[in-house]
Parts: C-alpha cells; sequence; structure tokens
C-alpha cells in the first residue's frame, strides 16, 4: 500500500489538473472525494485516454468524465479477498473505505502480490495409493482425484498460492509420473515445483529426509488430499509467535456413543449414574504441520516414518511442539464418503 492521499481531488478539479496528479504520482488513478473524503468516483488512465479521443475540454470539472459507480473493498476486508477482487475484474488498483464510503486505503495489484510471496517452503505428501478409495485410485493416483472440477493437489496448491507461497516440494511414489505429467514445474500457476521421489513408502515424514538441500527457514508439511480454506499465513504467524520447533493443526471432533453409558463404584459395582447417549470430545490430527529445518536431523535416512512418530521424538528430544486449533473448513478426503462430501461442500466453501 502506498501513499494514496495526493491522488484526491474534488469534483470540480479540472480534467487537466487531474492528468497532472495521476502523472505525478504514478498511480494510474484518481479518486474523486467531497470534503468528508467519501467517495465519489474514480478517474483511471483508461478514463483519460477516452477523453482526450472525443476531444474533451481539459478545462471541464473532472466529475463529468469519473467512473461513478467504481469497484471498491471496505476495510474489513482481507487481503486475499481484496486480491481475489482485483484478478477477479483484471484491475490495477482499488479504492478502500470504510461503512460511510469514506476512504482509508488504496490497494495496487503489484503491491499486494509483492508483499504476499512467501519464501517458506511447501512440502506436499503426495506419494500414497490411496488404497480405501480403490477402484478410484487403481488408474489414478488419489492426489489428481477430482473434487468439483479440479485434483485435490490442486486445491491445496492454490490454497496456498492465495496465502502468496511459491515454493513446492511434492514428495511421490503411486503413479508418479502422472502427477508430474500434470504439475510439471508450476509454471502454469507461477509457482516452483520441485519433486522428491520415494522409491519406496517412507511414511508422511521420511521422505523430507530425502531433500537435497534443507530449508533454511519454518517450511510446511501437508497431506495430498486434506482440502481446508485455512489462511496458511495465520498459521505461519501463530508458529513464529510462539517461538517452537514444531506446529501441528488440529481439530476438534466429537463422537456419539447411541447407548446409555453406565458409571459404577469398581470395588462394590454398584450403580452410580446413566448418561443416555453422551457425545465424547477429542482433538484430532488434521495432516497440516510447520516445522522447523532443525527437526529433519531427527529423521533417520530412508527410514520409514509417520508425522506422528517425529513429532513424537521431538517431545522425547526437549523440542517445542505447539498445536494450532483448525476452526476453518477442514476434510480429509480417504475414504468414499469423504469425496462424495468433498464434492458436495466444494462450491459452498471455495
Amino acid at each position: 500500500m502506498r501513499n494514496w492521499h495526493n491522488i484526491l481531488v474534488s469534483p470540480s478539479t479540472s480534467i487537466l489538473r487531474t492528468i497532472q496528479v495521476i502523472d505525478k504520482e504514478g498511480l494510474r488513478a484518481a479518486l474523486v472525494v467531497d470534503d468528508q473524503q467519501t467517495l465519489l468516483g474514480v478517474v483511471t488512465d483508461g478514463d483519460i485516454r477516452r477523453c482526450l479521443l472525443k476531444n474533451f475540454n481539459l478545462n471541464e470539472p473532472i466529475y463529468k468524465i469519473m467512473n461513478v459507480k467504481p469497484i471498491f473493498s471496505f476495510i474489513h476486508d482481507s487481503r486475499e479477498q481484496i486480491l481475489s477482487k482485483l484478478q477477479s475484474h483484471r484491475i490495477q488498483h482499488v479504492p478502500i473505505v470504510d461503512e460511510q464510503m469514506r476512504i482509508v486505503d488504496f490497494a495496487i495489484l503489484e503491491d499486494l502480490l509483492t508483499s504476499t510471496q512467501k519464501t517458506n517452503s511447501v512440502f506436499v505428501m503426495a506419494g500414497g495409493m490411496g488404497k480405501r478409495l480403490f477402484p478410484l485410485t487403481e488408474n489414478c493416483p488419489k492426489p489428481l482425484l477430482k473434487v468439483g472440477n479440479k485434483p485435490v493437489l490442486e486445491i491445496v496448491l492454490e490454497n496456498f498460492i492465495k496465502s502468496g507461497f511459491k515454493n513446492f516440494y511434492f514428495s511421490v511414489n503411486y503413479k508418479s509420473e502422472m502427477i508430474k505429467d500434470y504439475f510439471n514445474s508450476g509454471e502454469k500457476w507461477g509457482v516452483n515445483i520441485q519433486y522428491v521421489e520415494e522409491k519406496q513408502r517412507l511414511g508422511t515424514a521420511g521422505a523430507i529426509g530425502l531433500l537435497k538441500e534443507l530449508p533454511s527457514e519454518p517450511f510446511f508439511v501437508i497431506n495430498a488430499d486434506v482440502i481446508t480454506n485455512i489462511d496458511f499465513q495465520c498459521l505461519l504467524d501463530y508458529h513464529l509467535e510462539s517461538k517452537v520447533d514444531a506446529t501441528m493443526c488440529i481439530r476438534e471432533h466429537e463422537q456419539a456413543i447411541p447407548y446409555g453409558v453406565v458409571h459404577r463404584d469398581d470395588e462394590t459395582h454398584h450403580l452410580l449414574n446413566i448418561i443416555e447417549k453422551p457425545v465424547r470430545q477429542f482433538h484430532v490430527n488434521t495432516g497440516i504441520y510447520i516445522l522447523n529445518p532443525a527437526i529433519i536431523r531427527l529423521l533417520i535416512p530412508n527410514t520409514f516414518c509417520d508425522m506422528p512418530d517425529l513429532l513424537m521424538t521431538c517431545v522425547k528430544h526437549g523440542y517445542k511442539v505447539a498445536t494450532f486449533p483448525l476452526k476453518e473448513y477442514w476434510l480429509d478426503i480417504g475414504r468414499h464418503e469423504d469425496l462424495e462430501r468433498a464434492h458436495h461442500d466444494y462450491e459452498k466453501v471455495f
């Protein structure tokens, strides 16, 4: 976000003076406001060009050529929402207003793209066979099964891209060539994808030990069959602020017991209480993690290791492992009924 105060003009400002403001500030637009800085309209380079082609008198007031129904965002919109609006409307900038339509900021696409790009790597575990989804995975790796009109792994990739991450490692094994043929180097998405080849199954953590170059900063690890709309930047901020060595995303899971649960005295066996159909709550692992590079040293090369085992090893060695409660949408596509639910939820969530 740059200084936008210098591109404010009043409705009576001349077209010529507005051209000078746009040219001087280099923001390719001027915002037309009243005395309370209420947004009345926007004038862009394109509006000026069309004005010149129509031979307008440049001494005419700017309100005669301004766009009185400009696209804008509200102050409470997230960075991702503003970026999405800019990209979907194919515009380069958008004014930010409060509830009274007063200008409070000015967002520029170039600035948002630059500021949101992160150098932290994302390690995606995409090598599983997906046996529980047979026969769907008999000829197609689970990460390429479609939800909506996109492969699951593409949804995972695009969610990280929305948060500004661009460096990816895909750990592949089962039908790896199909995954590599689809994603290649990531150029289509404007990101960098490298592949880690598992010659043998190494679990959800063991493949990390195959990295030729160790990350220099905290990196994400995520299962390729996890669909979520979590803000990954928020997760990274939490990890860094907690000053821990690893962070595991958890989610509250409820389990309903369809019977009356009996409580009795263990010694006398006398009845103490009966609770009808209680609901028990647990915290479950979501398959989303952040690890500091030092954690990789705990892995034994070419040895099977799942993430829960690695995290418990961290705890035993005195490393600090935080948990991050995930309140956003999350679904692990491991079974046929999960895949059906994902199809049903897709349009509502993404």
